[in-house]
């Protein structure tokens, strides 16, 4: 055979597609722009960033990580506007590829990643009750929550709502158990097998639920104008841009070294995949469709089924865009209701509760920057929630590594001995010099700077400047032994 490794890989593609449909058409419903725009994303990352070097075993398409920050972006600049903001993530990505950056996006502290990822679930999580309810969800992260007993009582009264629940906490009920089913039948992936019962469920009883809003392909796809791309002008326009490619970049390179640990093929090479990431990004921003990441929910399943080379993604993207080509009236048969569902448990799997649990035990500090990162998110918005993440996190890093001992010893006659060990940064300097100043002003001084690892100049200077001090009360010059 020529190809010996071709039905591995057609096999695993078939799979990767039945996993991929669902929550391309959800992503896309959850961000509010038409749901075929998330299959052009996912075609895209089928046969354009499937095709390139990287990660030969990781597939990408429109994710749940990015879905608040899209539905905002959305919201408040419009949709045309959307495509020219993952163009210019897209350029940015390659660029940054190029340079070799992308092997960085791995120095990122993990409690930043998994604290945005917990509050993006959680603001997933919120917003996408209301569509499980059939009901138009508040702006704010914390207007979704403050909302939710009011939704749970206007929910109860009506017909609808009930129905519309119903079959949202139906679909979310068919995900949890699907996992503890035989394996023969798990062999159909859980997400579509809980949107297909959903949707036999809605036309057996006409339920009156919401269902997709069909456009067609070609109709739903919006080059960008040269009027838009002015748009890149705006502060607010490049702050989604760089939220965007420091989520996107952060979460495809993560899922990379997540998938690396699945198999025993090549491994990644992360500038390559950075770039695969921004060419794809580059094609979507053009078409006006989602930006784009990997996924690891199909990455998983694409290695689970066997897949042995790129060709598997490859073809998921020709499955998706046969699809979306032969059959796209079939979108208009699936209840929203269950589309929210599935987003509601892939919110909450972005949640890491063990995770949290076990890093509060450990590493305190880590978990703190975690949640509040996450509360950040959720109280304000994503780029800010972020930074602030980022922030405590380089703080934390500067505070840890400016630690110093000070051990002073004091035989009551003779010199007072003083050994300073550790890293000596202005960060320190109050301390250092407020121990400094209680020693005895009549007594010498030896000062042994030997055990210092670093001594920043302001450190240097200050130290210079007390010694002088010192002495100059009538005592014996201080003696200073450098590193």
């Amino acid at each position: 055979m020529k190809f010996p490794q071709l039905r591995q890989d057609f096999a695993a593609s078939l799979v990767v597609f039945l996993v991929a449909l669902p929550l391309c058409v959800g992503v896309a419903v959850a961000s509010g722009v038409p749901a075929e725009l998330g299959l052009v994303t996912g075609i895209v990352g089928g046969l354009v960033t499937g095709l390139l070097p990287g990660s030969s075993l990781q597939v990408s398409g429109p994710a749940a990580g990015l879905t608040v920050l899209v539905f905002e972006a959305v919201q408040e600049y419009g949709l045309p506007v959307l495509g020219v903001i993952v163009l210019a993530t897209g350029l940015i990505q390659v660029a940054m590829g190029a340079l070799k950056l992308g092997r960085y996006f791995r120095a990122i502290s993990v409690a930043v990643v998994e604290g945005m990822l917990a509050g993006i679930g959680l603001v997933l999580i919120a917003g996408q009750l209301y569509s499980v309810a059939g009901a138009q969800a508040p702006a704010s992260g914390l207007g979704k929550l403050a909302g939710l007993p009011g939704l749970i009582a206007d929910s109860a009264g009506s017909t609808e709502a009930l129905a519309s629940f119903g079959l949202g906490a139906g679909t979310i009920a068919v995900l949890v158990l699907w996992k503890h089913l035989p394996k023969k039948v798990r062999t159909v992936p859980g997400a579509l097998a809980a949107v297909a019962l959903a949707t036999l469920v809605t036309l057996a009883f006409s339920l009156p639920v919401a269902t997709v809003e069909v456009k067609g392909l070609l109709d739903s796809i919006q080059l960008p104008g040269f009027e838009t791309v002015g748009e890149l002008a705006s502060l607010g326009v490049l702050g989604t841009v760089v939220a965007f490619v420091l989520i996107a970049s952060a979460e495809s390179l993560f899922s990379a070294a997540a998938v690396d640990r699945l198999h025993d093929g090549p491994r990644t090479e992360y500038d390559k995949e950075l770039m695969a990431q921004g060419a794809g990004n580059t094609v979507c921003g053009l078409l006006g469709a989602l930006p784009m990441t990997a996924v690891i929910v199909r990455s998983a399943a694409n290695v689970q089924a066997g897949a042995r080379t790129k060709a598997s993604r490859v073809m998921h993207g020709v499955w998706l865009l046969l699809f979306a080509a032969l059959l796209p009236a079939v979108l208009a048969y699936i209840p929203l209701p269950a589309l929210a569902g599935i987003l509601v448990h892939a919110g909450w799997k972005l949640i890491p509760l063990r995770g949290i649990v076990s890093l509060w035990r450990e590493h305190r500090g880590e978990a703190l920057i975690l949640i509040v990162t996450a509360v950040s998110i959720v109280a304000i918005s994503m780029f800010e929630g972020v930074l602030i993440g980022l922030a405590l996190a380089v703080a934390k890093t500067a505070w840890e590594a400016s630690h110093l001992k000070l051990e002073v010893i004091d035989k009551g006659a003779g010199p007072v001995q003083a050994y300073l060990s550790g890293n000596a940064t202005f960060l320190r300097l109050p301390k250092i010099l407020d121990n400094l100043e209680a020693l005895p002003q009549d007594r010498p001084v030896e000062l042994d700077l030997s055990g210092l690892h670093h001594l920043d100049h302001a450190c240097r200077t200050a130290l210079e400047n007390w010694a002088e001090r010192h002495s100059a009360t009538g005592t014996e010059p201080v003696k200073v032994t450098t590193p």
